[in-house]
Parts: structure tokens; C-alpha cells; sequence
């Protein structure tokens, strides 16, 4: 099972227009919005799947008042482990380096390693 980050969006409708479609596009992904109390802050809940995949739908988007949320998204998003990097490997079978670290935002050698790894279980 993946886990779930937690990560505070400070002031999050106040920085944004058309704060209804962002808020679409993020809870499309399966990703948990929500305010916390009566502040002008929110919470977002999410695998570090969805965060990319919410931070890659921004960056389309050609939205320029949601890209703050891309940058502060992958600025928050925690680093994975050797483990979630081998299960990301695991389940795309013929994934390059430059595919790995472009999906995870790990380092050359974090890649290397893995795929390197994979490789050796095969035989």
C-alpha cells in the first residue's frame, strides 16, 4: 500500500483563479482536499503517485496562478525510499533511467542502482 503524504497549502484560494477547476483536477486524481478549520489554509492528502501525476496536470494546464502549487508540490514531496523505487521500477517493466528519474525525482545513482538491481533478480 502506498503512503499517504500530508502536505499544508497556506492560503491556497486566495493565490489561485478558477480555484473550482484546480480543485477538480486534484480530487480527480484520487487525491484528498480538504480546508483545515476556518483558516485560509488547506490540506492535501496523497500518494506520491498522484502528486505527480497532480503536478503534471498543472504544469499542462497553461494555468499560470496554479503553477505556485506545482512548485510548492515538489517542493513538499517527500523522497522515496529504495523500496517505492523498486516497486515503481517493478511495475514498468522496460523503464529507462531517464524515465525513473523523471517520474521520481530521484539521482542518477538512486536509478542506476534499482534498474541495476532488477536486472540481477532476473537472471
Amino acid at each position: 500500500m502506498a503512503k499517504t503524504e500530508q502536505i499544508i497549502l497556506p492560503s491556497f484560494l486566495r493565490r489561485v483563479l478558477k480555484a473550482y477547476a484546480l480543485k477538480a483536477i486534484i480530487r480527480a486524481q484520487g487525491c484528498e482536499l480538504s480546508r483545515i478549520g476556518r483558516s485560509r489554509n488547506w490540506q492535501l492528502k496523497a500518494t506520491h503517485e498522484q502528486i505527480s501525476r497532480v503536478i503534471e496536470l498543472i504544469e499542462e494546464a497553461n494555468e499560470d496562478s496554479w503553477l505556485w502549487l506545482a512548485k510548492h508540490l515538489k517542493a513538499c514531496r517527500q523522497t522515496l525510499t529504495h523500496q517505492h523505487l523498486l516497486a515503481i521500477a517493478r511495475k514498468r517493466s522496460n523503464i529507462t533511467i531517464n524515465e525513473l528519474m523523471a517520474l521520481t525525482d530521484c539521482t542518477v545513482a538512486q536509478a542506476r542502482k534499482v534498474l541495476d538491481e532488477l536486472e540481477w533478480q532476473d537472471e
